[in-house]
């Protein structure tokens, strides 16, 4: 990088970077060294998320992923490729959660108005989306690696549109029905980290703050005493950094 160039940019408005949008609640801003050219090997997402909406299971091929908690809640959910075994994160503000680099991973926001920001260590994160696995993926393919009926298959993944990026899409043929099963996923996240209690970490007891965010979109958090941070014997991917200054 020329630092002495007359092009070299050291700031930029990531609000003017929408590369998603689903609705006013639900999109992702963007920076990557293609906004900003003296990044060098740091990029990021910028998520808005409302309650039991989905950043879709993904993975990013070239960079790792910390996702830090601004306003809301989240649970990271992701796949140890060495174990095999799906694992959950929950984080409120202040907290992270770690996905190494290559790892199948989720975002759920449990409340509405959840704000994530995601870091990469890459110039410009790449991403594969299961959407597109799904889309890209011959049905007769799918069918007759896992003895399914094709047609039947045809007819379960037609819905399914690729880049989604945001679930469920705001034209979901069962609105209600999504609704429902979404805001049950989120409400059971709670049982399910009390559960594995062994695990974790104690509760960190935020107060209520109010915040605004991008566009003067409100955030109202009710923290009280906010989930548990889990931690897996020998593997640390969520920690509470709010008292770190």
């Amino acid at each position: 990088m020329d630092y002495k160039s007359p092009n070299t940019q050291f700031s930029f408005d990531v609000n003017c970077n929408t590369t998603f949008k689903k609705d006013d609640c639900n999109y992702i801003n963007t920076l990557s060294i293609k906004e900003l050219n003296t990044l060098e090997n740091t990029s990021l997402l910028d998520i808005f998320l409302s309650k039991s909406n989905v950043v879709e299971p993904h993975y990013h091929q070239n960079a790792a992923e910390l996702v830090y908690c601004i306003s809301g809640a989240a649970v990271v959910s992701l796949i140890n490729p060495f174990t095999n075994e799906l694992l959950h994160f929950p984080i409120t503000p202040g907290q992270v959660a770690n996905v190494p680099q290559g790892w199948w991973h989720y975002e759920v926001a449990t409340t509405d108005c959840t704000h994530l920001l995601a870091i990469f260590n890459a110039p410009v994160p790449e991403v594969i989306l299961g959407s597109d696995l799904l889309t890209l993926t011959p049905p007769k393919v799918l069918a007759h690696t896992y003895c399914m009926n094709e047609a039947e298959l045809k007819e379960v993944l037609a819905p399914v549109k690729p880049g989604t990026f945001i679930g469920p899409p705001a034209d979901c043929c069962e609105p209600g029905k999504t609704a429902v099963a979404n805001t049950a996923y989120a409400n059971n996240m709670a049982p399910y980290m009390e559960a594995q209690a062994p695990h974790m970490l104690q509760p960190f007891g935020y107060q209520p703050t109010p915040a605004h965010g991008y566009y003067g979109q409100p955030y109202v958090q009710e923290y009280r005493q906010q989930p548990y941070v889990q931690i897996y014997p020998g593997i640390q991917n969520a920690v509470d950094i709010g008292g770190n200054v």
